[in-house]
């Protein structure tokens, strides 16, 4: 079973969080919403969400996948969170898949997880991603890098991370539910 780890930090993008769940249990995956505080977290909208699980429980645990929606001040907080850059370095170091979107690509940076890799994110973020290879493509895969603009690329974001952990044949099964336009 591939298994994914969700950060959601107080601040998150609603869409990009909950269509990226959505879509990976779709598809198989145990995917585990992990809050970097107890509690229900308020999502940049107003939105309520209750986690899984809190990040310090799960740092030791293997993932297949990392993901980090964007929103704010969602990023600004996955991006203070020491615990955060640690967890990606050591997922980074492993070869293991780490995707963010809208503005959390610039958590990947402030990592330092990014290296040579072409990268998307938000255009309202993309001046601080200077001296890193920019696409404005909507969904950009580099290595095991993927990341992508906004909540309306939500769900190609979500259809690309199924097809990276389970093929293109589980994306077309679970997109035949969903009648995403990719």
């Amino acid at each position: 079973m591939k298994t994914v780890l969700v950060l959601l930090a107080p601040g998150f993008e609603e869409i990009e969080t909950i269509t990226v769940v959505d879509i990976l249990r779709r598809a198989g995956a145990k995917v585990t919403l992990a809050g970097t505080e107890q509690g229900p977290l308020v999502g940049s909208r107003g939105i309520n969400v209750l986690s899984d699980d809190l990040l310090e429980n799960v740092l030791e645990k293997e993932f297949d996948l990392i993901v980090l929606p964007g929103g704010q001040p969602g990023t600004d907080n996955l991006k203070n969170d020491v615990r955060v850059s640690q967890l990606l370095n050591k997922m980074d170091s492993l070869g293991k898949n780490i995707a963010a979107i809208c503005a959390a690509p610039l958590v990947l940076k402030n990592a330092g997880v990014l290296g040579n890799r072409c990268v998307t994110s938000h255009p309202s973020v993309k001046n601080g991603m200077e001296g890193i290879s920019y696409s404005d493509e909507r969904v950009v895969v580099d290595g095991h890098i993927i990341t992508s603009k906004s909540p309306g690329t939500a769900m190609e974001f979500s259809l690309k991370l199924v097809e990276i952990l389970f093929g293109p044949e589980r994306r077309d099964v679970v997109n035949k539910g969903v009648l995403a336009n990719i």
